[in-house]
């Protein structure tokens, strides 16, 4: 007999965004049951080893990024397992933020338990059943111990892949409108045995070799956490890799690095052909990608690579159709919303889904642009929310909402806003936003 369970809110996806959704709904009150493929909480920032988390801040240095995300951080540091915010030496942004993965994954499901949330491991969402009146009714789980029923009030799709949507019927998009191509993946890896005072020292040395925004002239007095450019010793190594740069960031260890240079384009994150040979790809890159490190830069020739992503890091699938969709001129003009739940002041970074190179965006106004309510709730079914990557967005406002901290925030507001409807037994899109509004100030979110 299948087994069923029942909730109040059901959060599929724990991610960074499903995470905190489920913090904020378990907060609230209501009974709330997180659901996660992989025995471990984390998604892209532990299974892919997306690192660090960008970012918290303006180009200015004002945060606005707080709320759980920022007492996530801060319970991070009280273990030694985050030096917090700290300058990008990279250039990109202001800050970023470092953390130990494996005490992150332990540190969420602390925070979890905490707000009285249920967890299950190792289930994947295959089926969704919605009744005639546009309502999801429940969600049906493949697991180790057969199959299982998942009935809620309320549920929250932070999957990334809009995967709860797309099997509830809620219209979604991918990619780029003209020709649906999505930016592509990275295989992710990290090398231990890296001398980091020498990889300073020639940055210093040779500027021009780096991303134009470095703060060279900072550099003696910064911790050095990430690193864009050797743009000669790429060219010169001509790999069959479509990127015109190294990229990489330090951490957590003294002597570690973690990895962002390979790049596979052209394939689907939503078909699983695809993402077969994705993986496939991404591996061998991570192994000619080393290989140059370790001969051509300076700084790696005593290292070695000590952990590959379980699964390649995937920055754009599909997205829902919502009720608004955060557009290009909305992040850049700085644009305020009156159904505002989270900011960010991240630029528009969008790693082209053919060609070398990178595409970014300054935000206007005071330097941060407001997320609306209206992104998170989808087209036609009318008790489902989102968080994270797959919100309602333009393909290059996903250039800036995909990136952690907004995630972070973006499911904090959807778990706040399905503990609301959950209380006055209404829809996510009938919920009060001054209300909703008031208990996000009141966990820490910024708003202003």
């Amino acid at each position: 007999m299948k087994r069923v369970i029942e909730a109040d809110i059901v959060v599929c996806g724990g991610g960074p965004a499903g995470v905190n959704a489920a913090i904020a709904a378990g907060r609230s009150g209501a009974k709330t049951v997180l659901i996660e493929r992989y025995g471990f909480i984390g998604g892209m920032s532990t299974a892919a080893l997306v690192y660090p988390w960008m970012t918290f801040h303006t180009m200015e240095g004002k945060q606005v990024t707080k709320g759980i995300a920022q007492e996530m951080v801060e319970r991070l540091m009280a273990q030694n397992a985050s030096p917090g915010h700290i300058r990008d030496t990279v250039g990109f942004t202001h800050t970023l933020t470092p953390y130990h993965p494996e005490v992150y994954k332990v540190l969420a499901v602390d925070m979890l338990k905490e707000a009285g949330v249920k967890l299950l491991f190792h289930c994947f969402v295959d089926g969704v059943e919605v009744g005639d009146d546009g309502r999801i009714e429940s969600v049906q789980l493949t697991s180790k111990s057969g199959r299982m029923d998942i009935k809620g009030k309320i549920f929250i799709d932070t999957t990334g892949d809009a995967d709860l949507a797309y099997l509830s019927g809620a219209p979604c998009v991918q990619g780029r409108d003209e020709d649906h191509k999505t930016q592509p993946m990275t295989m992710k890896f990290r090398m231990r045995g890296v001398n980091l005072a020498e990889v300073k020292q020639y940055m210093m040395d040779h500027p021009d070799e780096f991303y134009s925004k470095t703060p060279i002239a900072e550099l003696p007095e910064l911790h050095l956490s990430g690193i864009c450019g050797f743009y000669k010793h790429w060219k010169e190594a001509n790999l069959p890799i479509n990127r015109d740069q190294v990229l990489f960031f330090t951490g957590p260890e003294e002597d570690e690095v973690l990895v962002n240079t390979t790049r596979v384009q052209g394939l689907d994150g939503t078909n699983v052909e695809d993402l077969t040979e994705a993986e496939e790809l991404g591996r061998k890159q991570v192994l000619e990608v080393a290989a140059f490190m370790q001969s051509c830069l300076p700084g790696f020739d005593k290292a070695s690579i000590s952990s590959v992503g379980a699964q390649i890091g995937i920055r754009e699938t599909r997205r829902i159709e919502g009720q608004y969709s955060l557009q290009l001129s909305d992040v850049v003009e700085g644009r305020r919303f009156h159904d505002v739940i989270a900011r960010s002041g991240y630029p528009i970074d969008i790693h082209s889904p053919s060609g070398k190179g990178v595409t970014s965006s300054l935000i206007g106004g005071d330097g941060a642009y407001d997320i609306p309510y209206r992104s998170l709730l989808p087209k036609r079914i009318h008790n489902l929310l989102t968080g994270g990557r797959c919100i309602s967005t333009s393909h290059e406002a996903l250039g800036t909402t995909r990136l952690t901290p907004s995630c972070m925030a973006t499911g904090q507001a959807a778990g706040a806003a399905a503990g609301i409807a959950v209380r006055h037994g209404v829809r996510p899109s009938d919920v009060n936003i001054d209300e909703l509004q008031a208990a996000l100030r009141a966990g820490g979110a910024v708003l202003e």
